[in-house]
């Protein structure tokens, strides 16, 4: 594996212009305001300190229906046993159809707490079963700091995350494509049912793409929000905050202003080349398989390193891997690129052949 390192002066002269860092709070007991594609925090607060999180529980308990589900559109039967949740409701009936979709619809705009008990009850078939589900995957995001005992959010000793966790939660759910899709709906009839988004940052924030808020006497106002500008998305979470939705506004503009995203590569973009062998054709380009970017305030700078395979052996077809471009900031690595070979090469048919037959051909004049 060949390595190139080149400096990246990512700085003033090469990003947009921003404003100095001004000192920034919050009315919460945990904030963290974290780039959605890098994971970069931006901005923190007690981040790792769990908490009783409350209806933004919903953001994974709708994660975690959208992943086990084959079909968001099949009808689900509300079952008696299902209904009776205290706190929010879409006042949902034993006996009534309704679809999965539906379901979800009225679990983040709505926070029905009786919507969450008939999802988890109709994906796993208990409420028990299903918070092991949710427990599993914070476990595979990275979730550390949390655990979960319910899909609705109700307090439990055994129910609570961090700052942090929200947002891991939520970056997997702008992820997730019916989900993100959910979040940012402002308002939606589903038969005889209106719902509409709790979440007022999708009226007052330009770019806002939703997310989650959530309230108990314990927990406080709770909110996670999401808001995408110039290719960057922002992910802000606040716990037990009083003044949540001015909270939110300040820390994503400060985000947008301060650590823009700046483009680290394009698609397509050649880093060098690899040796060929068993061609006529002696190289073949690295171009970079993606766009990557990453979030910047003025000043700071990355260096990269070009991570290639000595050759690579024909044939093949463009797009084969055949290394990386690495990003690090301090040492630590940032973000990464696949490398890929910008076009095919086929073999040298003189290779496949015997000595005699490539005599033969010489002879006769074919090679």
């Amino acid at each position: 594996m060949r390595k190139l390192t080149a400096a990246l002066a990512v700085l003033a002269a090469l990003t947009m212009v921003c404003p100095p860092a001004r000192a920034i709070g919050t009315n919460a007991s945990c904030a963290i305001l974290m780039d959605a594609e890098s994971g970069r925090v931006l901005y923190e607060q007690n981040i790792h300190q769990p908490r009783l999180i409350a209806s933004i529980t919903k953001l994974m308990t709708a994660l975690v229906a959208v992943e086990q589900a084959e079909d968001l559109d099949e009808v689900v039967t509300i079952k008696g046993e299902w209904l009776g949740s205290e706190g929010s409701s879409i006042y949902l009936k034993a006996g009534e159809e309704i679809t999965l979709r539906g379901l979800l619809y009225g679990l983040l705009l709505q926070s029905g707490n009786d919507a969450a008990m008939a999802i988890a009850c109709h994906t796993s078939g208990s409420v028990e079963e299903f918070a092991a589900l949710m427990n599993q995957r914070a476990e595979e995001l990275g979730m550390k700091d949390s655990s979960f005992a319910n899909p609705s959010g109700l307090n439990d000793e055994k129910h609570y995350s961090s700052a942090y966790d929200m947002a891991l939660a939520a970056q997997a759910c702008l992820k997730n494509e019916a989900v993100a899709e959910i979040c940012a709906t402002r308002s939606i009839t589903i038969g005889t049912r209106t719902f509409v988004n709790h979440n007022k940052l999708l009226y007052r924030y330009e770019g806002c793409v939703g997310m989650k808020t959530g309230f108990t006497e314990k927990a406080g106002r709770t909110l996670v929000s999401a808001a995408a500008r110039d290719g960057q998305t922002l992910i802000c979470v606040t716990l037990n905050d009083g003044d949540d939705w001015n909270d939110h506004m300040k820390l994503l503009d400060y985000g947008f202003k301060t650590y823009p995203r700046q483009v680290l590569c394009g698609a397509g973009e050649v880093l060098g080349s690899v040796s060929v062998e068993g061609s006529l054709i002696p190289t073949a380009a690295a171009v970079t398989a993606e766009e990557a970017g990453y979030p910047l305030r003025e000043g700071e700078g990355l260096t990269m390193d070009v991570e290639l395979a000595g050759s690579v052996r024909a044939p093949f077809a463009a797009g084969k891997p055949i290394g990386e471009a690495v990003w690090r900031k301090n040492g630590e690595v940032v973000a990464r690129v696949p490398l890929v070979t910008q076009s095919g090469a086929g073999m040298d048919l003189r290779e496949a052949m015997t000595f005699w037959e490539q005599l033969k051909a010489l002879l006769s004049g074919a090679a």
